[in-house]
């Protein structure tokens, strides 16, 4: 469900670091950054609502409040046209918590992100500074799409951000959506964990992060 309310970016520690890997990938695009969270370079900590550690060579969003969106970011860089994937083991017991990716943010609360749900919904959504946020698919609303499987223990998440502002949500190697928007054409990336009506019923782990170059 879509909150009423502004969604709340949160997090209590932000590190800055180089990622595990990068480089190029042997014939084929550039790899710009890569992590399979073996050592700790993300952003992490913990408060009343939520916490964001390293468990088992992985990322852990926690988040004990309803409809509370926890993020974190790897460094302080500013990336553009991008193909970012991420592997997201979903532990959540409430199938409305959603998770994935951000990029070209701003600063807190301006970015577009991707998201997906354990019951296989999604949407691309865009937030602003003292604005509600939109969804830019399916009329502003969740959307369920039949490639999305519903209840698996993991799912590979893309998402393409293009310099010419094309949004593409990918899952297990299947387009899910695409749309237009060029109000930002840069910025940070993050992951992100975003609870639904239950509390403590989101339960997510990211593992195996790359981002490489759009043509």
């Amino acid at each position: 469900m879509k909150p009423n309310a502004r969604m709340l970016f949160a997090i209590a520690a932000l590190a800055i670091a180089a990622l595990a890997c990068q480089g190029l990938s042997v014939g084929g695009p550039k790899v710009i950054l890569g992590d399979d969270f073996s050592s700790e370079q993300w952003g992490t900590g913990s408060d009343a609502d939520s916490s964001v550690e390293y468990a088992g060579d992985a990322l852990n969003f926690f988040i004990t409040r309803d409809l509370y969106f926890v993020w974190s970011t790897p460094n302080a860089e500013t990336y553009q046209n991008v193909h970012i994937e991420v592997t997201a083991n979903n532990n959540s017991t409430d199938s409305t918590g959603a998770f994935g990716i951000i990029c070209n943010m701003q600063v807190t609360d301006v970015s577009y992100y991707f998201a997906i749900t354990g019951a296989g919904q999604y949407a691309i959504g865009k937030s602003a500074v003292a604005q509600d946020d939109v969804f830019l698919t399916n009329n502003d609303t969740w959307e369920t799409s039949s490639a999305i499987t519903s209840g698996a223990s993991s799912y590979r998440i893309g998402a393409d951000c293009g310099s010419n502002g094309t949004l593409t949500l990918y899952v297990d190697g299947q387009q899910i959506d695409s749309v237009v928007d060029t109000t930002y054409t840069n910025g940070n990336v993050a992951l992100f964990g975003w609870s639904g009506e239950q509390a403590s019923g989101t339960n997510v782990s990211f593992d195996d992060f790359q981002m490489t170059e759009l043509p």
